[in-house]
């Protein structure tokens, strides 16, 4: 099959937010934090610890430093999504990528949120439920106004959509 032709799969046109990266650095912050905290704990726990249990330690506590230094950048150049008149489509992540895509005639819900961190960078994650066992899309960290748009969007898509969604 060829995948250079006319048909191949292209990616989706929109990037989520620039806010997503400080948001995502934020948050890898925090979980390496909690992981320092835990270590700590261990190591004043722990004092007849092995050789072993260090080095495991000081990987983990150098792995939680680089998390929130590299990921959040990764983590913005490979998440994309897009939505037409006739399909929402999604992207995501740098080592496993998947990629989803709904046709319209699918879309049984679609619901935004924000955490109180999202707040903060003025972000919002959409989720478009369909009848797939594979589970909702999510299309994570946009700006708030275009999360609006986007779903104001799809309500009045589907809503013109025929089909039951099933």
């Amino acid at each position: 099959m060829d995948h250079q032709g006319e048909d191949a799969l292209r990616e989706p046109a929109h990037r989520v937010s620039p806010r997503a990266v400080g948001y995502w650095r934020l948050t890898a912050a925090i979980g390496t934090l909690v992981t320092w905290a835990v270590l700590v704990a261990a190591l004043l726990l722990w004092p007849d610890r092995p050789g072993w249990a260090v080095a495991l330690g000081v990987g983990l506590a150098l792995a939680a430093v680089v998390r929130p230094a590299l990921m959040p950048d990764l983590r913005y150049r490979w998440h994309r999504w897009e939505v037409t008149p006739t399909a929402v489509h999604t992207r995501a992540g740098w080592i496993t990528v998947e990629q989803r895509i709904a046709p319209i005639s699918r879309v049984q819900t679609v619901d935004s949120s924000q955490t109180g961190l999202m707040r903060l960078f003025g972000l919002r994650s959409i989720t478009v439920t369909t009848a797939s066992s594979a589970g909702p899309l999510v299309v994570e960290c946009l700006d708030e106004q275009v999360a609006d748009r986007v779903v104001a969007d799809l309500t009045r898509i589907t809503g013109q959509a025929s089909g039951d969604a099933t």
